[in-house]
């Protein structure tokens, strides 16, 4: 039987990030696609653009927690 894998919270961190990272990068192709499109849907834009900038925030706070403050 294997044992299970053990990691830190730093790691865990580090991979929310990464996935977070490619769903930003996702509704950005999303949103481009829609925007040429002829007659893009407002609102569909309007939410995924939502979802984009709460997603920022989100990798935003991952960073500061990953990152240590410096103080000069």
């Amino acid at each position: 039987m294997n044992a299970p894998i053990e990691m830190n919270s730093e790691e865990v961190l580090r991979i929310k990030l990464e996935v977070l990272r490619r769903e930003h990068r996702d509704l950005d192709d999303a949103i481009h696609a829609l925007e040429g499109a002829t007659r893009p849907d407002q609102l569909t834009l309007r939410r995924l653009k939502k979802q984009k900038l709460a997603l920022k925030d989100q990798i935003a706070r991952i960073e500061d927690i990953l990152t240590p403050d410096i103080i000069a």
